[in-house]
C-alpha cells in the first residue's frame, strides 16, 4: 500500500493560492473616371466619324457583350478587379459564439458476466455475484453566484434517481454582504443497476463544473475485484487501448448513446500484427437513449493486445470497455478500460503502481500469467513505425527502464513493452515519439498464482489545468497521484463533503521528474469526503485517482478528467 504516499507531497498550510481561471476599406484605385463638364455638349459637337474608326454601336455591342458574360460567370468583387495596393489584406472568416450545453457525463453500467452468447449475437449477461455493489458519486459545483444549476442523476431512460438541484430562471442579485460562497450539488454513494448520466443546465453561457465515478467492487464470483470508471462526457471519435480477446480473457465494448440523435458507429480494430479487418464492425446502431454492447472476440478472437478506435456519426457516444480474466477457475481481476488522449507525439499516463518486481517475475513465468504483470500498449495508427522513448518517473525521480528506454512500435499495430524489472512504486510515464501514437498502461495486484488477482488500465491524460472536479468513491483506500514530468508543478487541491461545502484549499508543489501521492481521508470537517477541486498551475502536471482495498488484492485507477471550458467561438463562412 502507500501509507508513506501523502509525505512526498509537500502541503501548504497556509490558504492556497485562488485556483486558475482557466470591416475593410475597399481600394479606390481601380474607379471609374469622373464625367467632367461640358461632356455632352463636345458629344453634340462631333462631326463626322472619321473613316476606318470604330462604329459606335460596334463598342456598345462589345460593351454589352462583356456585361453578360460577366453575369453568366459569377460575380466579381470590385476588390478582385482593382489593383491591390500594399495595403490590401485577406479578410478572414468571422468568428461567432456558440452556445454552451448542458453538461453530460455518461456512467458505466456494473460488470456483469456474459452467459449463453453465440459469437454475432447480441450478449445476455448472467446477475453479478452476492457481494457485487455498484454505486456513483456525483459532484456539481454552483456558479459564480453561488446557484447550483438544474442538475439530476438519471438512468438512460426512464425518471431521474436523484435531483440535485432544480433549473432556476434568472440567479439572484449578489448580497450586498460580500461575494456568494460556492457550493455543491452532490450524490453520495448512489447504488445503480444500469447506465446512468449525470447532467447538469448550462449558467450564464457557460457549461456547468460537473463530475462522477462509478466503482464496482465483488468479493465472490468470476468477476471478484474492484472496476472504476469516470462517468464521460460523449464524442464522436474515441481511443481505448488495452483490449485481450485471447483464451480466458473476455471484452465487452458497451456504446452508450444518451442524446436524441441515432449514432452509428464504426470501430477500427488493431491488433500486434496490425488493423484487423473484422466483418460487422461498421454501420453499428445505437438508438437515442440506449447501450448497445459489442464481443470484441467476436470482431477480433485470439487477441492478447488490442485497441479500438470508437467513431460515430450522428449522436455522439461514449465507450467503455468491461476487459476481464479467469485462469482456469481463478478469476484474475475486472476493469473497465476508458478512452485516453487521441493520437499525438507525446502521452502522458498516471497512477501507473507496481508491485515488487521479484514477486512479478515469478508469477510472470507460470503459464497463463504472462498478462499479469504491469506493461505499457503503444498503437501506432498512421503507415510509419514510430521510434518512442519512454521515461517513469517515480517518487525519488527517473527510473530506468530494463532494456532501455527507447522501443521502435510497428505502423498499424499494437506493441506491449514491459514493465517487468522497474522498482515497487507509483510512476508516472512519458512517452515521446516523432510519429502520433496512442498509449494505455495495465497494472496489477496479487503475487500469488492460487489466489484471485486484479488488473487495471491507466490512460494517457491530458494535462491539468484548473477548476477540475475529482469525486472519490466513498469507500476504500483513495488517492491522489500527480506527475510532473519537467519543469515544477503547483498543485492545490479543494475538499468537497458529503454536505456540499468547498474547503479550505491546500497545496503540493511537484518536483520536475517526480510522482507524488495524497492519501485521501474519510472525512473533512466532521463530514465524508466525496471528491476534491483541483487546479494546476506552472508547468505540465498529470494527474489520476488510484483506489485500493485494505487487505484485499483490489485495484483501479482514473485519469483526472479535463477541466470545463469556456464559451467556444467557430469560424462561420458563408457561401454555397
Amino acid at each position: 500500500m502507500h501509507k508513506d504516499g501523502a509525505a512526498a507531497a509537500q502541503n501548504d498550510s497556509a490558504a492556497a493560492p485562488e485556483p486558475l481561471v482557466p470591416s475593410a476599406h475597399a481600394d479606390t484605385a481601380g474607379r471609374p473616371p469622373t464625367r467632367t463638364k461640358g461632356t455632352k455638349k463636345a458629344a453634340a459637337r462631333k462631326g463626322p466619324r472619321p473613316k476606318g474608326s470604330p462604329r459606335g454601336g460596334t463598342v456598345a455591342r462589345v460593351l454589352s457583350a462583356l456585361i453578360l458574360v460577366a453575369a453568366g460567370g459569377g460575380l466579381v468583387s470590385a476588390a478582385a478587379l482593382s489593383p491591390q495596393g500594399p495595403a490590401s489584406r485577406q479578410l478572414e472568416a468571422p468568428l461567432t459564439a456558440v452556445p454552451a450545453g448542458s453538461s453530460t457525463g455518461v456512467c458505466p453500467g456494473p460488470a456483469r458476466l456474459l452467459e449463453g452468447t453465440a459469437v454475432g449475437s447480441d450478449p445476455q449477461f448472467s446477475p453479478e455475484s452476492a457481494s457485487a455493489k455498484t454505486s456513483v458519486n456525483a459532484i456539481v459545483l454552483s456558479s459564480g453566484t453561488g446557484v447550483l444549476p438544474g442538475s439530476r442523476l438519471a438512468p438512460l431512460k426512464g425518471s431521474p434517481l436523484v435531483e440535485l438541484a432544480k433549473a432556476t430562471a434568472a440567479p439572484p442579485a449578489t448580497p450586498a454582504a460580500g461575494p456568494p460562497v460556492p457550493v455543491a450539488g452532490v450524490v453520495s454513494q448512489r447504488e445503480v443497476d444500469a447506465v446512468s448520466v449525470l447532467s447538469a443546465d448550462a449558467q450564464a453561457n457557460r457549461q456547468a463544473a460537473a463530475g462522477a465515478v462509478m466503482n464496482y467492487t465483488a468479493g465472490d464470483g468470476d468477476l471478484r475485484g474492484s472496476a472504476a470508471a469516470a462517468c464521460q462526457q460523449p464524442a464522436n471519435d474515441l481511443w481505448l487501448s488495452g483490449a485481450d480477446t485471447a483464451l480466458g480473457r473476455t471484452s465487452v465494448l458497451n456504446l452508450s448513446n444518451a442524446s436524441g440523435t441515432p449514432a452509428t458507429v464504426s470501430l477500427d480494430l488493431f491488433g500486434a500484427k496490425g488493423l484487423i479487418q473484422a466483418p460487422g464492425s461498421r454501420g453499428l446502431l445505437v438508438g437515442p437513449d440506449s447501450t448497445r454492447s459489442v464481443i470484441l472476440a467476436g470482431l477480433a478472437p485470439g487477441q492478447d493486445r488490442l485497441s479500438v478506435r470508437v467513431r460515430s456519426a450522428g449522436g455522439p457516444v461514449s465507450a467503455v470497455i468491461q476487459q476481464s480474466a479467469l485462469r482456469g477457475l481463478t478469476p484474475g481481476g475486472v476493469d473497465f478500460i476508458a478512452p485516453g488522449t487521441a493520437p499525438a507525439v507525446h502521452q502522458v499516463l498516471s497512477g501507473v503502481d507496481i508491485q515488487d518486481p521479484a514477486g512479478l517475475a515469478a508469477l510472470t513465468a507460470k503459464p497463463g500469467f504472462a498478462d499479469a504483470g504491469p506493461a505499457l500498449q503503444l498503437t501506432v495508427p498512421g503507415s510509419s513505425d514510430a521510434v518512442v522513448e519512454i521515461k517513469l518517473y517515480g517518487r525519488d525521480g527517473q527510473k530506468a527502464l530494463p532494456g532501455g528506454g527507447v522501443v521502435t512500435a510497428k505502423a498499424g499495430a499494437v506493441t506491449e513493452v514491459s514493465l517487468a524489472g522497474v522498482p515497487a512504486g507509483l510512476y508516472t510515464v512519458a512517452a515521446s515519439s516523432d510519429v502520433s501514437f496512442t498509449a494505455g498502461a495495465r497494472v496489477t495486484r496479487g503475487l500469488k498464482s492460487e489466489d484471485a488477482t486484479d488488473i487495471a488500465f491507466s490512460p494517457a491524460s491530458a494535462r491539468l489545468g484548473s477548476q477540475h472536479v475529482v469525486p472519490v468513491p466513498r469507500t476504500g483506500d483513495r488517492y491522489l497521484v500527480f506527475g510532473a514530468p519537467e519543469g515544477r508543478a503547483r498543485i492545490s487541491y479543494s475538499p468537497i463533503t458529503a454536505d456540499g461545502k468547498i474547503g479550505t484549499a491546500a497545496a503540493a508543489d511537484i518536483a520536475g521528474g517526480t510522482t507524488a501521492s495524497i492519501k485521501v481521508p474519510a472525512d473533512a470537517d466532521g463530514s465524508p469526503l466525496v471528491g476534491y477541486l483541483v487546479s494546476a498551475a506552472g508547468d505540465p502536471a498529470y494527474g489520476a485517482v488510484l483506489l485500493e482495498q485494505d487487505g484485499k488484492q483490489d485495484i483501479s485507477t482514473i485519469a483526472i478528467a479535463p477541466g470545463v471550458s469556456g464559451q467556444e467561438q467557430v469560424p462561420v463562412t458563408l457561401g454555397y
